[in-house]
């Protein structure tokens, strides 16, 4: 599978980028949201794991960007969902959320694998 990292956080790109890359999965790492949506548009991805504040553009403004047609599953991930105002249209594009830190990668990768079955 395709999965797309999208965080402005370098521990949490490369944890999740080591996993997924070792289950055999195609990888791309972004750090923040308009090279994320730039390469999301690029790599079609099948899975996109995206963090809701970041420079640039927010996780919900990129999803508002993509639009509701698109065909990638996304995992939204944050600490500080409440300082975010997501629009209601963002969250229930989204098909799981994530909440930061977490300590299970393993266990994370398996979920979103899940996902796509």
């Amino acid at each position: 599978m395709k999965i797309l990292i999208v965080d402005d956080e370098v521990l949490v790109r490369r944890s999740l980028e080591r996993v997924v890359r070792k289950q055999g999965h195609e990888v791309w790492e972004a750090a923040d949201g308009v090279d994320g949506l730039s390469k999301w548009r690029e790599h079609d991805p099948d899975l996109v794991f995206l963090d809701v504040l970041m420079p640039g553009l927010t996780g919900p403004q990129v999803l508002e960007e993509i639009g509701p047609s698109r065909r990638a599953k996304v995992i939204l991930m944050s600490a500080y969902l409440g300082q975010e105002k997501i629009s209601e249209g963002s969250v229930l594009a989204v098909d799981m959320f994530l909440p930061k830190p977490f300590e299970d990668v393993f266990e994370i990768v398996r979920r979103a694998e899940e996902l796509l079955s």
